[in-house]
């Protein structure tokens, strides 16, 4: 009996050790057949061309919505001799923000609108990303017919088309935000992954080379990577290297240690530039947060405030000098080992749904710097 017992435990050990040998040699593999449509592509059809003048076409624009981002969250620590961010009153300026991808499901291959699941949890993330600039006089963040996130684990062309109709959707809007804004009021531009890639493509199409590109105080393109060889000369304007630029580039992917970027390193190896090529080995822009400039070290104490979120992303209180940041070589943020912020950091140690709220604080503050100097330069 007692051999038998031994017999199956060690069955039962072979067979973990198998599965976990199985989920580290074949993850990528299971990730794409747990997420990736195997639904043929349908064509979506093209919106109205006044679609977005519809307020049900937003998430948040003046007199809707306004309650996600404006809200101020209270600090859990004593702050000590940290500046509060941001008291000076701030100039008018309107923000343009993309939200990033909010639809899991693999029955197609892009969210239809009023999908409820897709769009509650657009508003969570619309709650912790965007509230850094609840201080703007206008914020717009329109609905759009996003990729699933399968879409970001395959080759397949239908990928492709899905990001092609989403960004579809997003042009559009911007089009309208243009047009309906006071035609001398300063833009914040931002995104936050599927909706930096979509920001990217903007600035590349609808901002470079245009009078538009005089009036954007900033551009925080994050969690996405930007390659300074094939992407950003064709975005319209520089990153930023100073704390009190504007009209710049802000863009990081946050990773704990030890960091282990591999997965989206492939993917943006192979990944095909604005300028027609691919992104290969080249170098990948990283702005520090902290600093408000490109690369560099910054110790925790530098850090006004990470919103440290509540279990079901909802809620959250300010934690300051926390977590410190430093650009690696590699292209990414580095933020040594944080507190617990909750289950989703991703493998490799990727904070990429933090990448905002771990530096909250520092970011209100960032673009409050930026306005003030676009300001005094007019």
């Amino acid at each position: 009996m007692a051999k038998k017992f031994l017999y199956i435990v060690a069955v039962i050990i072979v067979l973990v050790i198998a599965g976990l040998i199985i989920l580290r040699v074949w993850a990528n593999e299971l990730t794409a057949i747990a997420f990736v449509p195997t639904e043929e592509f349908v064509e979506q059809e093209a919106l109205a061309e006044n679609a977005y003048a519809e307020p049900d076409m937003w998430f948040v624009r003046p007199g809707k919505g306004e309650e996600l981002i404006r809200w101020q969250p209270e600090y859990s620590n004593d702050r000590g001799l940290l500046p509060t961010p941001a008291e000076p009153s701030t100039p008018d300026f309107a923000v343009f923000f993309v939200h990033p991808t909010s639809y899991l499901s693999r029955s197609s291959w892009n969210a239809e609108l009023g999908d409820e699941e897709a769009e509650r949890v657009a508003r969570v993330y619309l709650r912790g990303m965007a509230s850094p600039l609840g201080k703007a006089s206008e914020i717009w963040a329109p609905r759009y017919r996003q990729a699933t996130i399968g879409a970001f684990m395959t080759d397949k062309p239908e990928a492709q088309m899905a990001f092609d109709t989403a960004y579809r959707d997003v042009a559009q809007a911007f089009a309208h935000f243009v047009d309906a804004i006071d035609p001398d009021l300063p833009i914040v531009l931002a995104g936050h992954s599927q909706g930096s890639l979509h920001m990217m493509s903007l600035l590349n199409e609808q901002v470079a080379d245009t009078e538009l590109a005089e009036r954007i105080v900033a551009a925080y393109v994050i969690g996405w990577p930007i390659s300074e060889t094939h992407d950003l000369p064709l975005m319209g304007l520089p990153a930023c290297t100073a704390p009190d630029q504007a009209g710049c580039i802000l863009s990081w992917a946050s990773y704990a240690e030890p960091a282990d970027p591999s997965q989206v390193k492939a993917y943006y190896s192979l990944s095909i530039g604005l300028n027609g090529e691919p992104r290969g080995n080249s170098p990948v822009l990283c702005t520090n947060p902290l600093t408000g400039t490109r690369g560099g070290t910054a110790p925790a104490s530098a850090n006004l405030g990470t919103l440290v979120p509540e279990t079901d992303l909802t809620d959250g209180t300010l934690l300051s000098g926390a977590i410190p940041a430093s650009c690696d070589p590699r292209g990414i943020l580095l933020i040594g080992d944080p507190p617990d912020l909750g289950r989703y950091v991703l493998p490799g140690n990727d904070y990429h749904v933090y990448d905002i709220p771990l530096f909250w604080a520092n970011m209100q503050a960032d673009v409050a710097r930026r306005m003030s100097t676009w300001t005094e330069n007019r």
